[in-house]
């Protein structure tokens, strides 16, 4: 038996909950890595132009993060892990390895 609390929530809203959240890991981490790609251009090839890809990034991160956050309060998850999963966000990648992560997680305890 696991040390979490069982969720209050309906399955099917969890499910949904995990589904906007792994679309929003994936579009973050590709735009994340876009990012990188324009921070290369800018400060090693003196690329200028693309400052707009920061904008996009940000708007996608803030979405990922509300979509978290719901997951999180669906499932409850404890802070310290929110907090995790939500910087998971900020480092080329790993979003989508943390994603992986949960996930199947996430499938496994609510037999999704």
């Amino acid at each position: 038996m696991t040390d979490t609390p069982a969720p209050t929530t309906p399955i099917d809203a969890i499910r949904k909950a995990l589904l906007g959240y792994r679309i929003m890991a994936w579009t973050t981490g590709v735009w994340l890595i876009a990012l990188c790609y324009e921070m290369v251009m800018k400060y090693v090839y003196q690329v200028e132009g693309l400052n707009w890809i920061a904008v996009v990034h940000g708007w996608v991160y803030f979405v990922y993060l509300l979509f978290t956050a719901n997951l999180a309060v669906k499932v409850r998850w404890p802070i310290g892990k929110t907090v995790g999963v939500l910087l998971a966000g900020t480092i080329p990648l790993v979003g989508i390895i943390v994603e992986q992560v949960q996930t199947r997680e996430i499938k496994d305890r609510f037999e999704l």
